[in-house]
């Protein structure tokens, strides 16, 4: 389980660090443990934390969320009340964030590295500002880009799949875990908030829904690329066997057509 000191906790729920203490005050948030004069927070935390703010977004007051909480775990189980917001909050991925300097990103994409798609790598999520580093929350996805440049792809149109990708499987994301959801909630609270009794199994049933969704996505994408990839070759062969029947009958090359490359 990932943890977290409180400045990047409150950075991963889009919130500050004062936020955070205001929460702990109020008894919103669980304090964390101690090592030391350092508080180290947990996934359930982060879920907490990602919780209130959604809350509070939507009007809520720090009264109504504190009575749904005291709802939440009236009678409850603490470690089965923490499994369960832990099994909302944990990260879906195993991989450990790396930190580069803007040198190191230079070193990997050469001249792409420029003001304009740094921000933009920025905007995506791709990297993310750490003092005088950049944090890369994914270099799985990272070493992709770098392995498409060393290609000859321009830094611009790996950032182009980078935010299609994300536009896209953000949707599909939302739209099955709102599916997913709601099954849940039908089946362990319907019409209430969910009781502390149910915890352990909403949890198990949570986490067996991770790799599921990436074995659909995986197998969505893997038949969709095999397509489109087929796709694309036959028209290149296409046009290919074009040009050379139109050479052979001794014709101009045919002009493209308006927005289809040459």
């Amino acid at each position: 389980m990932a943890e977290y000191r409180i400045d990047e906790l409150a950075r991963l729920a889009d919130t500050t660090v004062r936020n955070v203490r205001v929460y702990q005050d109020r008894g919103l948030l669980a304090p964390p443990r101690r090592e030391g004069r350092v508080g180290i927070y947990s996934e359930a935390h982060l879920a907490r934390l990602r919780l209130i703010g959604q809350l509070l977004r939507r009007g809520y007051t720090f009264a109504n969320i504190g009575e749904m909480f005291q709802v939440w775990e009236r009678g409850g189980d603490l470690s089965e009340i923490l499994g369960f917001e832990s099994a909302i909050g944990d990260a879906w991925s195993d991989e450990i964030a790396d930190y580069l300097t803007l040198g190191d990103l230079r070193d990997l994409f050469g001249k792409g590295v420029t003001p304009k798609t740094i921000k933009r790598a920025l905007d995506l999520g791709v990297i993310e500002r750490d003092g005088l580093r950049f944090r890369v929350p994914s270099p799985r996805l990272l070493h992709a880009g770098v392995e498409l440049v060393r290609m000859g792809m321009t830094v611009a149109s790996v950032l182009d799949i980078a935010e299609n990708l994300r536009d896209k499987i953000g949707h599909v994301a939302e739209h099955m875990t709102r599916l997913v959801a709601d099954h849940i909630i039908a089946e362990y609270a319907p019409g209430t908030v969910l009781r502390t009794e149910d915890p352990a199994e909403v949890a198990e049933a949570i986490r067996k829904v991770r790799p599921l969704a990436q074995q659909a996505v995986d197998a969505v994408l893997a038949q969709e690329m095999a397509e489109q990839l087929t796709n694309v070759m036959g028209e290149h062969f296409a046009d290919a066997m074009e040009l050379l029947n139109r050479e052979r009958d001794g014709l101009p090359a045919a002009s493209p057509e308006p927005g289809k490359r040459a």
